[in-house]
């Protein structure tokens, strides 16, 4: 039975103060890696509010007639000084082809406006390349002879390893940034065997011949509207070194992206995270609108849920919780209209669950393990790498335990579990219960304005009552029995009340969210100075 009290309409929904930070619009250079071949590849990333696209480099062409834009033939004319004006990198023994990895500025390969670093050599004079060696190539060109066709296509994917500059997309302007290889870099800049002593004609570009740009173009965009972020690599608990995967809601996934260093990842996940959180309040002030005051939703996000695997192994799997109205949500994938929230795996009401942070990573090897409750005992074992964990325990002893990718995510759970707990609390007015005691049904009531009765469910003669500043302390069995210790007003001694619940777990949480609340409407920020996730976080 609930006794409704009066319901103040819910605050607007907000993010916690400590939490606001500026929408990002950002553009950056890394590396996206491949599972498969274990090649890393340069990649362009573009994050706007709503979207993270992500570009490759390949040229294109931007004036005249090209049948064929994806092979690129040119004649160079072997230069005395300078030779071809260019130097190569890679073959068949590294399983890549060999790409030219410099252009010498002025120089033959150069004055073409045809070539480009990270082009791939198809053809010599005619003879096929693609799967020659390097010093097959080196070789074959160096005797080449002064006039030297070779047709070219630009490898989109080159290979991290290979270390070609990325410069600015003019062919001129793509010379060496100094980066070393461990594969031989050959110049092709000295003079090879040359039949003719005499100065060849340069070779620069015919006036009706198609013109070419190296650009980064657009190969992948991902939606952020109630996207996630995995830094794990797949089923286990191993965190990636400098890299995350960004998942769309339709399941599309930008790959591994990798960064060079840790302060560049951490910058791209606390922006991305920025606009992933800015984009879920949108939807749901938009979800809002059709929903009454009393079932608000008050936050919503990914995590990963740890379970037990068939082998007793720890898996975790990603889940969607939401906070709406008086009930906690777990979804296996994200509610997009008002029908789906009938078919969450878990629905828990609010009063009846405690959140609990567990880890908190602070240094590079430094655990906080925190404890936020009072009064009820469960250890852990937290056998698993992860930061930022917390769990949700719910009736009948049982508990959800959950990660999620950031500090501030944790923080921002945390504040959203208390804020949303302590509107349904002020909701409700009070919650009632069926219990006994030495085989009398009896009814156990907790209100937010008079604290604890109980009443015979017959007569509904009132047994007893107590305020919640009265009670001074409490034990259970675990299992179905609690004792309550209340002082006295009068006397000053202490009462002891002893009761038995089907689900004694619920009312206990019950008892905690109550308590928690009425602290909380007393003085807000003694409740503030209790969050350890925010505390810690934010002095880091």
């Amino acid at each position: 039975m609930n006794v409704a009290g009066k319901q103040p309409p819910p605050a607007p929904l907000e993010r916690p103060a400590s939490l606001l930070v500026p929408t990002w619009t950002k553009t950056g250079i890394a590396l996206l890696y491949d599972e498969g071949s274990e090649n890393a590849y340069d990649i362009q990333l573009k994050l706007t509010k709503e979207v993270l696209t992500i570009q490759k480099q390949d040229v294109i062409c931007i004036s005249g007639s090209d049948h064929n834009t994806n092979h690129r033939t040119v004649t160079l004319h072997r230069q005395p000084v300078g030779g071809l004006g260019l130097s190569i990198k890679g073959g068949a023994e590294h399983k890549v082809p060999v790409v030219i990895s410099k252009i010498f500025k002025d120089q033959a390969a150069d004055q073409t406006g045809m070539l480009f670093i990270g082009d791939a050599l198809i053809q010599v004079n005619g003879i096929n390349v693609e799967s020659a060696t390097h010093e097959e190539v080196v070789h074959l060109l160096r005797n080449a002879g002064d006039e030297v066709t070779i047709t070219v296509q630009y490898l989109r994917e080159a290979p991290s390893f290979l270390k070609l500059p990325l410069g600015s997309p003019g062919p001129s302007s793509d010379h060496s940034s100094g980066a070393s290889s461990p594969l031989f870099d050959s110049g092709l800049h000295l003079n090879g065997n040359s039949t003719n002593t005499a100065p060849s004609s340069p070779s620069s570009p015919i006036a009706n011949e198609p013109k070419y740009e190296k650009r980064w173009l657009d190969t992948l965009s991902v939606p952020l509207s109630i996207a996630r972020i995995s830094r794990y690599k797949a089923g286990t608990d191993k965190l990636r070194s400098n890299a995350f995967e960004v998942l769309a809601l339709d399941g599309v996934s930008t790959g591994i992206l990798q960064f060079y260093t840790a302060q560049e990842c951490a910058d791209w996940l606390r922006a991305l995270s920025t606009n992933i959180s800015d984009l879920t309040l949108q939807n749901m002030k938009m979800a809002n609108k059709c929903c009454s005051l009393s079932d608000q939703i008050i936050h919503m996000g990914w995590v990963n849920e740890r379970l037990e695997g068939t082998d007793s192994s720890q898996v975790y799997k990603y889940k969607f919780l939401a906070l709406k109205g008086s009930s906690f949500y777990i979804f296996s994938t994200p509610p997009v209209s008002t029908l789906d929230w009938v078919r969450a795996e878990k629905i828990y009401h609010l009063c009846e669950v405690l959140f609990k942070v567990h880890k908190l990573w602070l240094a590079d090897d430094c655990w906080l393990q925190a404890n936020l409750y009072l009064g009820i005992h469960q250890d852990y074992e937290l056998e698993d790498q992860r930061p930022y964990c917390f769990s949700v325990m719910v009736g009948h002893g049982q508990s959800h335990y959950f990660n999620v990718e950031l500090g501030s995510e944790l923080a921002a759970w945390e504040k959203s579990f208390q804020r949303a707990i302590f509107l349904e609390v002020q909701r409700t007015g009070s919650k009632t219960y069926m219990c006994s005691w030495q085989g009398v049904t009896l009814c156990f009531t907790v209100d937010f304005a008079l604290g604890f009765t109980c009443f015979d469910s017959k007569t509904k003669n009132v047994l007893w009552r107590f305020k919640f500043s009265q009670l001074k302390g409490s034990s259970d069995d675990g299992k179905t029995r609690v004792k309550l210790l209340f002082q006295n007003l009068d006397t000053k001694q202490i009462e002891m009340k002893e009761l038995e619940f089907p689900d004694l777990t619920a009312v206990l949480h019950c008892i905690h969210s109550f308590i928690a609340a009425k602290v909380a409407s007393l003085d807000p920020a003694f409740i503030d100075s209790q969050s350890i996730a925010r505390k810690y976080m934010y002095s880091n």
